[in-house]
């Protein structure tokens, strides 16, 4: 029960992203609808059992946590869980522990976090116009949110900011972002809008803003020199020369990231995806609460699972249809 998770693609699985909670405070378009309804508390997984949940993968090999949600920070308690891991960073076994939020809760928290042995964030962050913050956030407050990001960088925390490339929202801001990052030292990563959740009311056909496009418009001002480094997620990076930053691109439609893929997804229920653009999924929470004294029976299930890895998705905006289209909403993978 040793060997490393290998992928029946040869591919290893090192990395880990947890969903923590389904819940936010904030609604943005592409992730939740406004009215959402919330999982029942007993189906989630409990600290405790998120703790041995992680360390289970991490025994198995996983070198990268990266803590989701929802929003990872509101749930109650989250730094005891936070403090928890962090006996696998002095171990050795875990490489990296970091997480992505949206920045609402970091002055709160952006002490604690590097304290326990986080050292980067990525903060979601699509616009810097206080009224089209409160429009995509639905209740989002920016002022907030840019208040967090300066409680992260004074507590010694490297920052990314994720923008989300939203056609006839953001493109206006294109080089005001980039700018922006760059006089605050953080680098910058661009996202195109995936298919995800009930896209009825939010016409993603109308928000898809190739990044393609995105970069094509950026080597206009800029000097764009391929990078050839990866972070073990899903973007490919260039440097802008003039400012000497990093700007990455996650194109999941334009260009999948599909053939390095080297994580998976665990819900905050225990539902483990083994891609963010397919349905299928493994229940771990049975195996785990179950078995409460044996982990034997949910490492059998996390390596049965990985044995069922696909070798990509299947999103796709051409021919004016949303093919590949997933019904869960982003908040429920954890991104």
């Amino acid at each position: 029960m040793t060997a490393p998770l290998i992928d029946p693609f040869q591919r290893a699985i090192s990395y880990l992203r947890v969903s923590v909670t389904d819940r936010c405070d904030f609604r943005c378009v592409y992730c939740m609808s406004e009215n959402m309804t919330f999982l029942p508390k007993k189906e989630l997984l409990t600290l405790e059992e998120l703790d041995r949940m992680c360390s289970t993968f991490v025994r198995l090999g996983v070198e990268k946590l990266r803590i989701t949600g929802g929003e990872p920070l509101v749930r109650r308690d989250i730094m005891t869980f936070f403090q928890s891991m962090t006996r696998h960073l002095e171990s050795g076994d875990l490489r990296e522990l970091t997480l992505t939020t949206n920045g609402s809760q970091l002055a709160r928290f952006a002490d604690d976090l590097y304290a326990a042995g986080v050292r980067r964030v990525n903060i979601s962050l699509d616009t810097l116009d206080e009224k089209k913050f409160a429009d995509v956030t639905r209740w989002g407050r920016l002022p907030q949110v840019l208040k967090g990001i300066d409680a992260a960088q004074k507590a010694g925390l490297l920052v990314k900011i994720n923008t989300v490339a939203l056609k006839g929202f953001n493109e206006d801001e294109l080089f005001t972002l980039v700018q922006w990052c760059a006089e605050r030292d953080m680098d910058l990563t661009f996202i195109e809008v995936m298919p995800m959740g009930d896209i009825g009311n939010e016409d993603r056909l109308d928000q898809y803003w190739k990044l393609t496009d995105l970069r094509a418009r950026l080597s206009q001002e800029y000097t764009l020199t391929d990078l050839a480094e990866r972070t073990g997620g899903p973007a490919r990076y260039v440097q802008l020369e003039e400012t000497g930053q990093k700007i990455g691109f996650i194109t999941p439609l334009t260009h999948n990231f599909c053939e390095s893929c080297n994580r998976v997804r665990l819900t905050c229920t225990g539902e483990l995806y083994m891609c963010l653009g397919q349905e299928d999924m493994a229940d771990l929470r049975a195996p785990l609460r179950n078995n409460p004294a044996d982990d034997a029976p949910l490492e059998q299930a996390i390596r049965d699972a990985i044995a069922h890895k696909p070798k990509g998705h299947d999103f796709d905006y051409s021919r004016q249809a949303v093919d590949g289209q997933m019904s869960r909403h982003m908040s429920h993978t954890g991104g």
